[in-house]
């Protein structure tokens, strides 16, 4: 087996554990803030913390790693900084004291997923690899670590937090084993991050990403609450995500061939539309196992924008920018976004229930499709 062939079987580990790390602290901690006894406000707050620390944190480690020798120690320092404030979280159960550690933990956390797929994109374009089986590695990872820490939670809830300790740390040591790939900016001219915005296609994909992400980023923080007052357990809570995230393999293993014959723009058009229809689903429904089979919606919204913005910076964006590139586009499309989505939500859902705004989220996701489908037609005619 050739030095190629070995370090894409490096890679494709590295995402299995990686995901998995996504899995427990995204579903898991707000069920763990309720638990503590939380209200959903209270939740709201603590979850938009972080989105809102990533405004800082993920323009500077992208500005960090397109100027450094080496983005792979980049990344591995935010790693060994992420599971130290992870074994921080259940210390005290303080608001202020989950407000800092929060902020501490997505300081560093935030970035290290952009930050992974500029170094992975930019090796696989040398040497001329689909992103695709790696990225579906990371959805097979996040799938079964969603059932096996859906089960410790049910038992014990603290446990979440000895999970992702365990397999941050996992990934850390696999990230040694990666190919290092340079900052295109070290020892070179400086370039501003603002230059990103000067390519106009990109903004109007961000603007369209943001307001879907924002809906998604209601559905992380609320989904496994509304799911646990209609009846759900953890472990059936846990099986709801295995299957979403299972979901996301056929369109990966088709990913390159979809984004080449219809491309970014009509993907996220896409992937809309199926959240407005997912969204107006989940507001019909009011039993827990009902929700199962419409969990494989899951597979034609997130990682359809996710892989097709992430694949279109790397392709679009000048070497020099590219880290900078993943890291602004997660942090409009999976930071600004969930501080609405999560923050906005909260409000909304104390004053009207988190039924109700799944049917805002549809109504705005719907008013997505025909403004931007709209745009992207007279793009097209011209």
């Amino acid at each position: 087996m050739g030095y190629a062939a070995i370090m894409y079987y490096f890679f494709i580990l590295f995402y299995a554990v990686f995901f998995m790390s996504g899995a427990i602290y995204g579903t898991f901690v707000p069920v763990y803030l309720d638990y503590i006894g939380y209200s959903k406000s209270e939740i709201g707050i603590l979850m938009s913390l972080g989105p809102f620390v990533a405004i800082i944190a993920q323009p500077f480690w992208g500005i960090t790693s397109d100027r450094a020798r080496s983005k792979n120690f980049v990344l591995q320092i935010l790693f060994l900084a992420s599971i130290f404030t992870m074994a921080l979280f259940p210390l005290s159960r303080s608001f202020y004291y989950l407000i800092a550690v929060i902020a501490f933990f997505t300081f560093f956390q935030s970035s290290t997923g952009p930050i992974s797929d500029a170094i992975t994109l930019e090796h696989l374009s040398e040497i001329n690899q689909n992103f695709g089986p790696i990225r579906m590695a990371g959805t097979i990872g996040y799938a079964v670590m969603s059932v096996i820490a859906g089960w410790f939670a049910q038992r014990y809830i603290g446990s979440i937090f000895i999970l992702n300790i365990a397999v941050m740390f996992i990934a850390f040591m696999i990230v040694f084993k990666l190919p290092v790939v340079k900052g295109h900016q070290f020892g070179k001219e400086k370039i501003s991050i603002w230059r990103l915005f000067s390519n106009k296609n990109l903004v109007v994909l961000m603007a369209l990403n943001f307001l879907i992400q924002t809906t998604l980023g209601f559905y992380y923080t609320y989904f496994p609450i509304y799911f646990r007052q209609i009846g759900g357990s953890n472990e059936l809570l846990g099986l709801a995500y295995f299957i979403s995230a299972m979901s996301e393999i056929p369109f990966l293993l088709y990913a390159d061939r979809i984004l080449k014959k219809i491309g970014t723009r009509w993907a996220l058009i896409g992937a809309s539309t199926v959240a407005a229809i997912r969204w107006l689903i989940i507001f019909f429904i009011s039993k827990a196992c009902l929700f199962l089979p419409f969990q494989l919606l899951h597979g034609l919204i997130f990682i359809v924008l996710y892989y097709s913005m992430a694949t279109y910076i790397n392709q679009e964006v000048p070497k020099e920018l590219r880290a900078s590139g993943q890291t602004m586009n997660n942090l409009i499309g999976m930071g600004i976004s969930r501080i609405v989505g999560s923050l906005l939500g909260g409000f909304l859902s104390d004053l009207y229930g988190i039924k109700m705004v799944f049917l805002y989220n549809s109504i705005l996701a719907f008013s997505v499709v025909l403004i931007f489908g709209y745009i992207f037609l007279k793009k097209t005619t011209r």
